[in-house]
């Protein structure tokens, strides 16, 4: 998928419109709807805009992952990066044993 398709599905699923997200940006319209037929594609700058406020990553924005960031659990991260090394690894230990639990509870469904 496009950058452009990208920002078209970001911009409607949060339910802003192109003049929504232009004047976040202090831009026009019109340069929105360039962006999201793939006409230009924004500096940058611009891009990350885009991306913090449409709350996804900007590599979900240039196609890099199909991931979308939810900003709660990136938050939850940067604090358990603070964390000393010893608790990291606890937290770790529990994230890791509740995936593979999950895991394996739905392949056993």
């Amino acid at each position: 998928m496009s950058f452009g398709k990208r920002l078209l599905q970001a911009r409607k699923k949060k339910g802003l419109s192109q003049s929504d997200v232009a004047k976040a940006l202090n831009t026009k319209g019109p340069a929105i709807g360039r962006y999201e037929r793939d006409e230009m594609k924004p500096s940058i700058d611009v891009a990350t805009k885009l991306a913090n406020l449409l709350e996804v990553s900007l590599d979900y924005l240039v196609g890099k992952t199909e991931l979308e960031l939810d900003p709660s659990v990136l938050n939850k991260v940067v604090e358990l990066q603070k964390l000393p090394k010893e608790i990291q690894d606890k937290l770790f230990f529990f994230i890791d044993m509740s995936i593979r639990d999950f895991k394996a509870k739905q392949a056993y469904s």
